[in-house]
């Protein structure tokens, strides 16, 4: 055998196991499309299921934020009425309310000082204070009327 024939056969033996590493290769990439094939499909069918029950939640969840719409317009509507309410309400109780508390704490007040008898400011400044008070009352009470008013009540006194 020459060293031509040598290197063809060389060639022919490092060909045959190419090829059939080749074929094997093959065989197993055809067996893996064949699963990924039936696994596509399996995919398919329990995707499409799902997609279908996803489109009616999707659905079912758009009625419900319909209706929470609704339901946060009426409450909308009823906070307003009810506030309305209680500013009529406040209008309407609240001035003559204040004004019983008023004239309910004025006559405790004086019942108190009535039962109490009359009571002389212990401080200085409190006495002066009353002291002022007092000329300013008697004051008041001693000045002659020339006013205005004074007048129309001498006329309408006859």
């Amino acid at each position: 055998m020459s060293v031509g024939e040598l290197a063809g056969l060389l060639v022919a033996v490092f060909w045959a196991v190419l090829v059939t590493l080749l074929a094997v290769v093959l065989v197993r990439l055809s067996r893996v499309l064949k699963e990924a094939t039936v696994l596509v499909s399996a995919v398919t069918e329990q995707a499409v299921p799902l997609l279908v029950d996803a489109g009616a939640a999707v659905r079912s969840a758009n009625e419900q934020l319909d209706r929470v719409d609704e339901i946060t317009a009426n409450v909308q509507d009823a906070a307003a009425n009810a506030n309305a309410l209680s500013s009529t309400v406040a209008a309407t109780i609240g001035g003559p309310l204040v004004k019983v508390a008023a004239f309910s704490y004025g006559v405790r007040k004086a019942v108190n000082r009535r039962q109490a008898g009359p009571t002389v400011p212990q401080q200085a400044s409190e006495r002066e204070e009353l002291a002022r008070l007092v000329r300013a009352e008697v004051r008041a009470a001693t000045a002659p009327r020339s006013g205005l008013l004074s007048r129309v009540r001498r006329a309408v006194r006859g």
